[in-house]
């Protein structure tokens, strides 16, 4: 798992206050997590798994930020080797 030191301004930043959209994006055919930051991001790994996330970090090396459990979000880094796709939809506004 990759683990970053801190982030921009020296401190991790807090998770998002609400749970990610619910539904699952297009995956992408080319994507970059630095596209992403500080959004809501639906990642695709290459080993299979799929999940909502949420960037504070992306670097080199991998990418940092909180993943969603279905119920609420943990801290979580991603080795860059390992990421398939991801994709930063607009996120639907309800008036």
């Amino acid at each position: 798992m990759f683990r970053p030191q801190m982030d921009f301004e020296g401190a991790l930043r807090q998770p998002p206050q609400s749970p990610p959209p619910a539904f699952v994006p297009p995956k992408p055919d080319v994507s970059y997590a630095i596209d992403c930051i500080f959004e809501y991001t639906y990642f695709w790994l290459r080993n299979g798994d799929q999940f909502w996330f949420y960037p504070i970090y992306v670097g080199h090396e991998g990418v940092a930020g909180y993943r969603w459990s279905g119920a609420y979000w943990y801290f979580y880094g991603i080795d860059s080797r390992f990421i398939d796709a991801v994709a930063c939809p607009p996120i639907p506004t309800l008036y």
